[in-house]
């Protein structure tokens, strides 16, 4: 894809997510931080769906949604794409940043929202902080996100396969965060727009402001011809060899 036109999805992406974000915000405010339409329901089914071998799968996806998965999936992203040791070891660092960048900006946004979390009586797992928007739920998309990226640059056929794994694990401990009664669904809805914005920021930036970065992440692996040093030396040999004369 050509940098002006990712630069240009990316833009739009980044904008539309960050106002439906800020509005869904505004509505969590507006309304003191009450659930919103939907949210009492789907909590309310998710308390009266609870065998004990779906608690213990919940419980098993939403640890992978803080603390050392999601920072080794976005080492993994630095790894895979750089080219070189030097360059791997600066996309590692940029995934890091990147990411723990996001969960510093989260924090701060929640903290200003302060919304708060539902009941503690529906909680089904440890929780704290303040509820809008959902940390699990940020730091998995975002990690996620990056990883995508990194595969989509990177990995050799199937990538759908790859991205689709990687997709679900990401929406899977969103939801296990309204399925074990932490966070409500709306606190989920604005986690993911959170990465979507941050996301595609990082890629807008990327493809605008340092285009041989992307142009060295996007472009093919070059590949070799194993009879290209053959010609080449053969072509050598016939310029050195003087041309017979005529008798």
């Amino acid at each position: 894809m050509k940098r002006q036109r990712t630069s240009g999805i990316a833009a739009s992406t980044a904008l539309g997510s960050l106002m439906t974000f800020v509005l869904l915000a505004l509505v969590v405010t507006g309304h003191d931080g009450a659930p919103l339409s939907g949210d009492s329901e789907l909590t309310s089914w998710s308390l009266t769906h609870r065998p004990d071998v779906a608690l213990a799968m919940a419980r098993g996806v939403t640890y992978t949604g803080t603390g050392v998965v999601p920072y080794s999936l976005v080492v993994l992203s630095g790894l895979l794409l750089g080219r070189t040791a030097h360059r791997r070891v600066r996309a590692v660092a940029a995934c890091v940043c990147a990411l723990a960048a996001a969960q510093a900006l989260r924090f701060a946004v929640m903290s200003l929202i302060a919304r708060p979390r539902p009941p503690v009586a529906n909680w089904a797992t440890h929780a704290s902080g303040w509820s809008f928007p959902s940390g699990h739920t940020t730091t998995s998309a975002v990690a996620g996100g990056l990883l995508v990226l990194a595969v989509l640059a990177r990995a050799p056929q199937p990538r759908r396969t790859l991205v689709l794994l990687i997709g679900c694990w990401a929406v899977l401990v969103g939801l296990s965060r309204v399925y074990l009664g932490v966070h409500w669904f709306s606190d989920v809805v604005g986690g993911w727009l959170f990465a979507t914005c941050w996301l595609s920021l990082l890629v807008y930036v990327l493809a605008r402001f340092l285009p041989h970065t992307y142009s060295t992440l996007t472009a093919p692996p070059a590949r070799e011809d194993p009879t290209a040093d053959g010609h080449e030396d053969g072509s050598r040999e016939q310029r050195r060899t003087p041309p017979h004369s005529a008798p």
